[in-house]
């Protein structure tokens, strides 16, 4: 069974709405809600990721952006500010996207970034 097949709506609500639930289990709803989610929700959860973001790594800025408006990011700047090897970010993209089923999560021109 696929990852987008383990959950629905419903399901991954309940796990956000949970008040004890495993971070892990809970992470896994949000990707898939940002990725299979309504649109309002997807656009709720990349506005609170972008402020999490901004607060955790204050030097992490975007370089650009996609025409829905989610954040493009150097992957050795994900890299330094992870404090782990640009081959591990790829490594960790590359494991993502395979999960969650993305057909486009690396910029294909090459340039070293990622969404």
């Amino acid at each position: 069974m696929e990852h987008k097949d383990l959950w629905d709506l419903e399901s991954a609500m309940k796990v956000l709405s949970h008040p004890t639930v495993d971070s892990k289990l809970w992470a896994e709803a949000v990707e898939w809600l940002i990725v299979n989610g309504p649109p309002e929700i997807k656009k709720m959860l990349l506005k609170a990721s972008a402020a999490a973001t901004a607060s955790s790594f204050p030097d992490l800025k975007p370089v650009d952006f996609t025409p829905d408006g989610e954040p493009v990011y150097d992957i050795k700047a994900l890299a330094r500010e992870l404090n782990i090897s640009e081959e591990e970010v790829q490594k960790i993209l590359a494991e993502k996207k395979a999960m969650l089923d993305i057909n486009e999560f690396f910029d294909n021109t090459d340039n070293g970034t990622t969404h």
